[in-house]
């Protein structure tokens, strides 16, 4: 993880928005908002155990601190996430994106936010550029690293 989990931070800011589980891209963005001088990032989340493999979720960057505002639904000790950005945006660019999207596609959850075209297609992972390439080939080996064999059986 090159930077640090902020805990409390996190746990306050979830209590804030009322985050929900599983809505790591909702949770960051709607923290995003409220949340001055951050910026919203999208990447990788691995931790030892299931599902032994790299997940999709977004959090934000404070400086040099990540706030998790999925953070308690996680079932994880904090100590062993780690985190592997592929986008970071600001809530100007954010807040953009997602107005747009929301016009060009309203059928459609605007979240996550993809890369620039052309895509790349990681199984079934998030669609990106090379910086999403990137993200989710460091995030793979430290998912080996953590989980040694057990990853390689499933």
């Amino acid at each position: 993880m090159s930077n640090l989990l902020d805990e409390s931070l996190s746990q306050e800011i979830a209590k804030n928005i009322k985050s929900k589980a599983k809505k790591a891209f909702d949770n960051a963005y709607k923290a995003a908002l409220v949340t001055e001088g951050a910026k919203y990032v999208q990447g990788f989340l691995v931790f030892p155990g299931k599902p032994y493999k790299p997940i999709e979720h977004g959090w934000l960057e404070l400086g040099d601190v990540i706030i998790d505002p999925t953070l308690p639904y996680l079932s994880q000790n904090p100590q062993d996430l780690w985190y592997f950005p592929a986008q970071i945006l600001s809530v100007k660019k954010l807040k953009a994106i997602i107005e747009e999207s929301k016009e060009d596609y309203p059928e459609d959850d605007p979240l996550p936010i993809y890369g620039a075209a052309p895509y790349e297609y990681y199984g079934d992972v998030m669609l990106g550029g090379q910086e999403y390439l990137a993200a989710f080939q460091a995030a793979e080996a430290k998912c080996k690293e953590i989980n040694g064999i057990k990853f390689e059986q499933n």
